[in-house]
């Protein structure tokens, strides 16, 4: 058998134009004020900042942009089982013996995006939406991974399980 099931999901649009639309005007107010400070010698503002700690602080929203542009959960189902990767924060290799059972279910709201951690679920890993695949493992404990391809995941799992 050679069925396998790719996915990877990154942030909705609507949460990273906001989140853009939030910090992209201020890291460009902040270059400005670098620009102004530092090459026209110029103080940005009543009671200026020190150049290093403008820098800073644009490199931080510089590096909060490319976080959430790059954030996103991969699921891997095959013949072996179950991979998911969380960005840099989690990765989970499930063999299929390990697994009790597996279901594609319609979670609701469980508190926004990210790693939550659900008494009915377990630790549920989420970039959107309110569908993801809930793993039941043999040492009893439980997992969601959200997806956006219910029907495929529901289909492979019917061939794996």
């Amino acid at each position: 058998m050679n069925t396998s099931f790719k996915e990877t999901q990154k942030l909705s649009n609507s949460v990273l134009i906001l989140i853009s639309v939030l910090l992209i005007p201020l890291g460009l107010l902040l270059l400005y004020g670098i620009y102004q400070q530092v090459f026209l010698e110029i103080p940005f503002g009543d009671k200026p900042a020190p150049d290093a700690v403008l820098v800073i602080c644009f490199l931080l929203i510089t590096a909060f942009l490319v976080f959430f542009g790059a954030f996103n959960i991969q699921t891997e189902i095959d013949e072996i089982g179950i991979k998911m990767r969380f960005f840099i924060f989690a990765k989970r290799e499930l063999k299929w013996a390990q697994i009790t059972s597996a279901e594609v279910v319609d979670y609701g709201f469980i508190g926004g995006w990210g790693i939550r951690f659900t008494q009915k679920y377990g630790t549920a890993y989420t970039t959107k939406g309110k569908v993801g695949l809930a793993i039941h493992l043999k040492s009893g404990k439980r997992l969601l991974i959200g997806t956006q391809r219910a029907p495929e995941v529901a289909a492979i799992l019917q061939e794996m399980l």
